[in-house]
């Protein structure tokens, strides 16, 4: 594995050294429990409130208004299982608005909720780069509306949603805005006033922080029910023993990341161009997924006709390259993602995606030689199909 190169941040990121150390202290010294009156117990609530405010401090909030969670999925399974049912029991609303390109912890929700428990979804269209534009959501919008639910950034083929101008319509009908965050907070701003949303989800291990800890903002007023329940951990709104060493990481993954952005951003743009560049170039029957200009700037995402995804997967992962691809296999038959089928891609183009996506220890060196493997790998997955 250490032969391997990876190039599969958007699945996720290792653990940053520095963020490790800060978590340490938590996983042996420090142990109580936060909910716990003696001094063993205020040492980890004090850690958590630290975190707390270090968090509110990057999304330009108030510290009551962070939720920590186990993952970026129970963020958006709180969001919009907490505010449909709070807002189908205080207003009588009981529509969804969302897309099909969502991450599925948002439109698999979405879908139960339909499915099980009576709530009305509909499913937004997207455009041929796979965003979802403001009159969309306009046109969608009614006064039964409880939540208007659309990503941040798309984490298979990296197109950036305008969430700015979503909010506005979204406000000015008096709806509440929940954007998934998970993919787009290593890379974007996350001020979450600018944004304009009521409700913001994060996972830690997007961004050099550990797996097993996200983020739900929630904006002071917003109805919400619990979705777990037992103590009051989480100002009533997530209740189980809190996870101190992950909450500490996350802060601190958190702030690092907002510190470095710019020059994350700057080391990974030149390489995301030069991928881009030379895959359209050199490789027949290549097509960019996604947006040329508004998407995030360590993602490459591609479809090569005539191509089974997965299989060139297998290729690469042999070569020496760990890279994803968006079509999943189901009983046996690969098929295309629900992303491929909303760019409208035939079967022989949405079966062969790849995604290639950048972090801040990509080399050069490492991109040059992907590159100058991965054609003679597409044309042999081509020939082996």
């Amino acid at each position: 594995m250490e032969e391997t190169i990876y190039l599969d941040y958007a699945a996720t990121t290792p653990l940053d050294e520095r963020v490790l150390q800060s978590m340490l202290p938590f996983l042996n010294h420090i142990f109580g429990n936060p909910s716990s009156i003696h001094q063993f117990g205020q040492k980890a609530e004090n850690a958590i409130e630290v975190a707390r405010e270090t968090v509110a401090g990057v999304l330009k909030c108030r510290p009551d208004e962070i939720i920590f969670t186990s993952c970026g999925s129970e963020s958006d399974n709180l969001a919009l299982r907490g505010v449909c049912f709070a807002m189908r029991e205080k207003m009588n609303k009981n529509q969804i608005l969302t897309s099909l390109a969502e991450h599925h912890a948002v439109s698999r929700t979405a879908g139960q909720m339909a499915e099980l428990f009576g709530f009305d979804v509909e499913w937004l269209g997207v455009d041929e780069f796979g965003m979802v534009s403001p009159q969309t959501i306009a046109r969608g919008i009614n006064n039964k509306t409880a939540l208007v639910s659309i990503m941040m950034a798309n984490n298979e083929i990296g197109t950036i949603n305008p969430i700015s101008e979503i909010s506005e319509i979204c406000h000015k009908q008096g709806v509440l805005l929940h954007t998934d965050a998970v993919q787009a907070a290593a890379y974007l701003p996350m001020d979450v006033d600018v944004l304009g949303v009521d409700l913001l989800s994060l996972g830690g291990h997007k961004f050099y922080g550990p797996k097993g800890v996200g983020v739900l903002y929630v904006r002071k007023g917003t109805p919400i029910f619990p979705i777990q329940t037992g103590g009051g951990q989480e100002f009533g709104l997530r209740a189980g023993t809190q996870n101190v060493p992950y909450i500490v990481g996350f802060a601190e993954a958190l702030r690092l990341t907002e510190m470095e952005r710019e020059m994350r951003t700057t080391h990974v743009k030149p390489m995301q161009d030069r991928i881009i560049g030379s895959v359209l170039e050199n490789i027949p029957d290549s097509k960019l997924t996604g947006h040329l200009e508004h998407r995030l700037p360590n993602h490459c995402s591609f479809v090569f006709k005539g191509v089974d995804g997965n299989l060139l997967l297998t290729l690469l992962d042999s070569a020496g390259f760990a890279c994803s691809s968006g079509s999943a296999c189901k009983t046996g038959n690969p098929e295309p993602s629900e992303v491929m089928n909303l760019l409208q891609l035939p079967s022989e183009w949405g079966l062969g995606s790849l995604r290639i996506t950048l972090g801040k220890a990509t080399t050069i060196d490492e991109v040059e030689k992907f590159l100058a493997n991965l054609p003679m790998l597409v044309s042999k997955a081509r020939n082996l199909k």
